[in-house]
């Protein structure tokens, strides 16, 4: 990681920035916010600022909003005085940490506030594949192309391929495409000259100069207006990028790695994707399965979370009980690595005794996530299915699936997602199902509906 100390602080933070680089940061000093500004306008990027509190850190933290750069400050001083600390929070810091530094202090504000000890866990046959092929191109120039629902690892895949490519020392540079706006964007990849647009106060290096000799990895690339996706194309093919307000073009020496939870392919169909361009990103695909089509890994990840949330909030480490791991087991995660994180955090904060039960495992409202499951629509859904089962003789199975699949939508006011989640199949399954019925006469509810009434039938 890249990691930008600002200020002096009486030799204190020269202990810190060895301390640093033993935990394999590479670190960059700026005496004040002027020369810190300078330093990330100009390519050389950070991953997390380290600041002597002294300074006026409210400035700094206006000055990188209003060039809309995004990196996270860490407050640091040799003062005991508590108000420093809370006043540094309240003007944008993420932490305060006090100097001298403790060695496992910094190492773990440098992996919690820069997010950069994430690992790569597994168990599941499905995904071992998908790794076996990642660790086949790793080593290669080739641009990939990761696809997978939101929350199955899609970034840390990335940084995974990063780590084993001959690019592994250089920066890898990370930009989500459908968090920024469209305005905006194309400064942020390509960036700009003084005076290029109001507010353009200094010339900035974007993230394709940054990444230069690394890996750029293109987040949710989907969501890139087609305008740019043209400009994107002419970068990727001839390497060489013009920054806004330019007429010179630089040349940039990076691989591409983009993801997307999207289906490239329809959206090429329907105009809102560069065919072209997805031809030079999807040199090679790495399609992450969902969590709930690798079982194994399940459990493999809620131990991991389980010691690194108990680790990280300074609580004892349990075992997840026989019962809790069954729970576990059998939800369905549809948001995947990041529920099932998100979940086993709150465990390790509510767990009691000696080990994590079922009482711990709750959903985001503070619900069990056994009983949740057991909610009116999905109990009237079972009470479907057996009504049906009692009928089947003489009917044929499509007919058994529309009626299933028709009064599960009814019982959920016509709202497609949560009959989707309940009937275990994707949305994408249910409508084409329910546009199949419409076009065969059968009465489907509008989203949001309540009774229906079947069309005539003969």
């Amino acid at each position: 990681m890249r990691l930008l100390i600002v200020g002096t602080l009486k030799g204190q933070l020269t202990a810190a920035t060895k301390i640093a680089m033993e935990k394999g940061a590479s670190v960059t000093h700026a005496e004040n916010n002027d020369q810190a500004m300078a330093v990330l306008r100009g390519g050389k990027g950070a991953d997390l600022l380290l600041v002597d509190v002294s300074l006026d850190i409210r400035d700094l933290v206006m000055r990188l909003e209003a060039e809309h750069i995004h990196v996270p400050i860490v407050a640091c001083g040799i003062s005991s005085d508590a108000r420093a600390a809370v006043a540094a929070i309240h003007a944008g810091a993420k932490e305060y940490i006090p100097l001298p530094p403790d060695p496992e202090l910094i190492a773990a504000v440098l992996g919690a506030v820069a997010n950069d000890s994430r690992e790569l866990i597994y168990r599941d046959e499905a995904m071992a594949k998908v790794i076996k092929l990642a660790q086949q191109v790793a080593g290669s120039e080739a641009s990939v192309m990761i696809t997978g629902e939101s929350g199955t690892g899609k970034e840390v895949l990335a940084r995974y391929l990063h780590s084993r490519s001959a690019r592994a020392r250089k920066p890898f540079i990370s930009i989500n495409c459908a968090a920024i706006p469209e305005h905006l964007l194309e400064s942020e990849l390509f960036g700009h000259e003084k005076g290029a647009f109001t507010g353009a106060v200094a010339r900035r290096i974007g993230k394709f100069e940054e990444a230069s000799g690394g890996t750029l990895l293109l987040d949710e690339i989907s969501e890139m207006d087609v305008r740019l996706q043209s400009k994107l194309l002419r970068a990727i093919q001839e390497r060489v990028i013009d920054r806004v307000g330019s007429t010179r073009p630089v040349p940039v020496d990076i691989r591409i790695v983009a993801t997307s939870n999207r289906n490239l392919a329809e959206a090429v169909r329907a105009g809102t994707f560069r065919e072209d361009l997805l031809f030079r990103l999807n040199v090679v695909n790495l399609k992450l399965p969902p969590l709930r089509e690798r079982p194994a890994d399940v459990l493999e990840l809620a131990q991991h979370f389980a010691r690194k949330y108990a680790e990280a909030n300074g609580v004892p480490a349990r075992p997840i009980s026989a019962e809790a791991r069954r729970v576990l087991a059998t939800n369905r995660w549809p948001g995947n690595v990041r529920e099932l994180e998100n979940t086993m955090h709150r465990a390790v904060l509510l767990a009691q005794g000696d080990e994590i039960g079922p009482e711990a495992i709750l959903t985001p409202d503070g619900d069990r996530l056994d009983i949740a499951k057991t909610q009116p629509a999905v109990a009237h859904a079972t009470q479907a299915a057996e009504q049906v089962t009692r009928a089947l003789v003489g009917r044929t199975v499509a007919d058994v699936e529309r009626d299933l699949i028709l009064e599960t939508l009814k019982h959920c006011l016509g709202n497609r997602t949560h009959a989707a989640n309940i009937l275990g199949i994707s949305i994408r399954t249910l409508r084409n199902k329910l546009n199949e019925y419409a076009d065969g006469g059968v009465a489907v509810p509008p989203p949001n509906a309540g009774e229906y009434q079947r069309a005539a039938t003969g």
